[in-house]
């Protein structure tokens, strides 16, 4: 939603100013679709050679996300901590051994089942399990266990940060195929150097369209969009340090409220809940 206000804001201001100091558009408008086939059909061109195909579908996907409201809201959060609260206080009291089958067969888990946002996502599912199991078998200390943990949100980090490196490239970029637009309109300009001034300014003008089409898709889509996907990676960095520090809290000693409590403090502050927030909302649940 924000991602279309931002841009009808920027294009209101650069093209209505434009217009209000006597700039005529329709030298804009009938260059534009030849300037975008040039350097949007140079940037696919370019983007295709330069990524392997995992990065171009997670760069795809990336982007769809972009148009997207966030899914790390202030209830995600709560609803995952209560989930390991559940499971670290049935832990707990009756024994890692009685998580086994949670660990398991989380699909089928009371437990991931009364926590459906989170009990529904794969990869949070995943991430909370494999360690579970690992603190189950007991052959593992806390610091085996959290190098384990860094070096896989490291590289889930790097693994979701290709698409916005790619984006970033894309950005870098455009700028250099407007330019080559821009050129290939003064090449054309010159072959017709024997035309009146009007026609000969007109062609000069759609020519200079393509350096500043190039540059407008840089700086006003292209950039922000890399920016904003950016964010939401780090989103789901977040969520995963979360688990890290409460798995890791409990495993050395700390009761699963305190244990909890060390994984609200590591969450952002736009969406960390309070202390009574996330204490009544575990009573509740």
């Amino acid at each position: 939603m924000f991602v279309l206000v931002g841009w009808l804001i920027c294009l209101g201001c650069v093209f209505g100013v434009f217009i209000a100091h006597g700039g005529n558009i329709e030298v804009i408008l009938h260059a534009l679709p030849f300037e975008l086939i040039t350097i949007g059909g140079a940037t696919i061109g370019a983007f295709l050679a330069n990524n392997q195909m995992k990065v171009v579908k997670a760069t795809v996907k990336g982007l769809g996300a972009c148009f997207k409201g966030s899914k790390y809201s202030k209830a995600r959060y709560m609803e995952l901590m209560a989930l390991l609260f559940d499971i670290l206080q049935k832990a707990r009291k009756e024994g890692l051994m009685a998580i086994e089958n949670d660990v398991e067969n989380p699909h089928e888990s009371e437990l991931f089942k009364k926590y459906a946002t989170v009990g529904h996502d794969h990869h949070v599912v995943e991430f909370i399990t494999d360690y579970l199991r690992m603190m189950v078998s007991g052959n593992l200390n806390a610091h085996e266990i959290e190098s384990i943990m860094d070096s896989e949100i490291e590289t889930h980090h790097h693994e979701e940060h290709a698409a916005v490196a790619a984006i970033q490239r894309i950005a870098g970029g455009l700028p250099a195929f407007g330019i080559v637009a821009a050129v290939l309109g003064v090449v054309n300009t010159m072959g017709s150097v024997g035309q009146p001034p009007a026609i000969l300014g007109g062609m000069i003008g759609s020519a200079l369209v393509g350096t500043f089409l190039g540059i407008l898709l840089a700086y006003a889509f292209a950039e922000p969009l890399g920016g904003l996907l950016e964010q939401k990676v780090e989103e789901g960095s977040k969520e995963l340090q979360c688990i890290k520090t409460v798995l890791l809290a409990s495993m050395q000693g700390y009761n699963p409220s305190t244990a909890v409590e060390f994984g609200r403090k590591v969450l952002f502050s736009t969406e960390r809940p309070t202390f009574a927030e996330l204490e009544a909302f575990v009573k509740k649940k």
